[in-house]
């Protein structure tokens, strides 16, 4: 939750991972993936071919997305991002040290 801090670092991946449960039981969402900015996999709800598919492709399109921001405006910056296809909506949030993937398929909502 944004402006709390948490000291204990057990504390904090207890309520990562709980903030990760809750979300991945939303109607629709089919995995989540928490991956550094170079790709690298912090976590994830997905098989192993799944994760590295979407962390890899994902963390480059959302890199240049955030390259576009800055081109449009130097003082602007990518926060969210979100892409539907007939399949799958992929839901990006991105802060300094993450890359956050939300996938759902958008007929189940």
């Amino acid at each position: 939750m944004v402006g709390i801090q948490i000291s204990d670092p057990s504390k904090r991946l207890s309520r990562c991972a709980k903030s990760i449960e809750i979300v991945h039981a939303h109607k629709g969402v089919q995995g989540i993936v928490i991956a550094t900015h170079d790709g690298t996999v912090v976590r994830s709800t997905l098989d192993n071919i799944q994760t590295q598919q979407y962390s890899t492709l994902v963390t480059q399109l959302a890199t240049k997305g955030k390259g576009v921001v800055r081109d449009l405006d130097p003082e602007d910056d990518l926060t969210f991002l979100r892409i539907r296809s007939k399949k799958h909506e992929i839901m990006i949030a991105e802060t300094k040290s993450y890359v956050l993937m939300v996938i759902q398929n958008p007929h189940e909502l």
